[in-house]
């Protein structure tokens, strides 16, 4: 029996480039003590007040199906949440409810792309774009951002890849860069899918996560409403990364038509888990801010300990969990990289190859453990590194 190329291909018919972290995951299992800087999976747990609003949603009869779109109560705060901060009139019927942003990722992208189009991405990106693509039945196509621009994406280059393209999916705050895109970034993304006629999807879950500079929604911009879809999520804001509740928003004709098509997949999110969300949105920004607080100090915490050496580069931690480490000095891929620090001292970090080739020769280092065991282990790798190139400057001169 065949299976489709679809399902097979999901990954390009090769490695998804998580090989590091699933080896730390059976080192673990087999009683290994790792320190784990792998995903996005926070060191606190969702916060028990809203717990406790899941729980009386449950206890109360709120199990059963839910609508399909979403309650009315969490698609009008989602709606005025957005609209608060962007200032694009938003309301309901702007909004779908999604299990989580990665399903919302699919279902845009099966909103904009028949089978064979071209969809493009950024490189560096999280691990799942390009086969969210391929799911779709889309062709996946990379535009590499540079080290050196700080993983800024030039317009020249969107555009140039843009001629057989219908979307461009972007991500700011950036993971796994932990860049937050500029305004004169946007604007220039803007003005490519403006004049190239393409849908912009705008994945947005880290928004609360801005350490320096400001989140812009590209919804926000001039003429692009019309042509953007939003991606946003509980997961990160509010460390609901398990309750699988996320949204779109996009123009009212785009979400009628992926209301059907969660009809036909998905069928919605649980009721108790839509009202734990409605609670914490409402709430404001204390809860945000308490989610956020700790890798702000992480962030803090890094820029000290690198500052104190010259052998790792740090790209510039704007926002999200994540810092992006530069450690081609060593001469090493950031998988070799990885694998060695893994190996010599028990610390597990993902390789910058994970995400694509713009970020060979980094790691991506999640700030996701407490801070005197992060900070421990940033040194640890720091020191490792300069020990790496001390070892290569020691062989060349007895070579040389």
């Amino acid at each position: 029996m065949k299976l489709s190329h679809r399902i097979t291909h999901l990954t390009g018919g090769g490695s998804d480039g998580w090989d590091v972290f699933y080896r730390a995951r059976r080192m673990i299992s087999e009683g290994v003590a790792v320190t784990e800087l792998t995903i996005g999976e926070h060191d606190i747990r969702t916060d028990p007040s809203i717990l406790s609003v899941m729980n009386d949603a449950a206890v109360g009869g709120h199990t059963g199906y839910a609508m399909v779109p979403g309650t009315a109560l969490l698609r009008d705060t989602v709606a005025a949440r957005v609209q608060a901060r962007t200032g694009v009139p938003t309301t309901r019927d702007n909004v779908l409810i999604t299990p989580g942003g990665q399903a919302a990722l699919f279902a845009t992208h099966s909103a904009v792309c028949d089978a064979g189009d071209t969809a493009l991405y950024l490189d560096p990106y999280y691990a799942t774009y390009p086969g969210t693509i391929r799911g779709v039945g889309a062709v996946a196509k990379a535009v590499q951002t540079r080290a050196e621009d700080a993983f800024q994406p030039r317009a020249k280059d969107i555009d140039a890849a843009a001629e057989d393209a219908v979307s461009l999916l972007i991500n700011s705050p950036n993971n796994p860069t932990g860049v937050v895109y500029s305004r004169e970034t946007l604007e220039g993304i803007a003005g490519v899918c403006r004049d190239r006629d393409l849908w912009l999807i705008s994945d947005e879950v880290y928004d609360t996560h801005v350490w320096e500079g400001e989140h812009i929604s590209p919804r926000s911009l001039p003429d692009m409403a019309a042509r953007t879809l939003v991606v946003g999520s509980m997961s990160k804001s509010h460390a609901m990364t398990g309750s699988r509740c996320g949204w779109i928003v996009g123009p009212e004709e785009v979400i009628g038509h992926l209301i059907n098509l969660a009809t036909h997949t998905t069928y919605g999110v649980p009721g108790f888990i839509q009202d734990a969300a409605s609670y914490a949105l409402s709430e404001g920004n204390h809860l945000e801010d308490e989610i956020a607080e700790p890798f702000r100090r992480r962030r803090a915490l890094a820029k000290e300990i690198l500052a104190r050496q010259n052998t790792v580069g740090l790209i510039p931690a704007q926002g999200a969990m994540y810092l992006m480490l530069d450690t081609r000095a060593t001469g090493m891929s950031g998988e070799a990289f990885a694998n060695a620090l893994l190996d010599t001292h028990r610390i597990a970090v993902l390789p910058g190859e994970s995400f694509g080739q713009a970020a060979s020769g980094h790691v991506r280092v999640a700030m996701t453990v407490a801070d005197e065991a992060f900070a421990k282990s940033l040194e640890t790798l720091c020191d490792f590194a300069a020990q790496l190139v001390s070892d290569k400057s020691m062989r060349f001169s007895e070579t040389g």
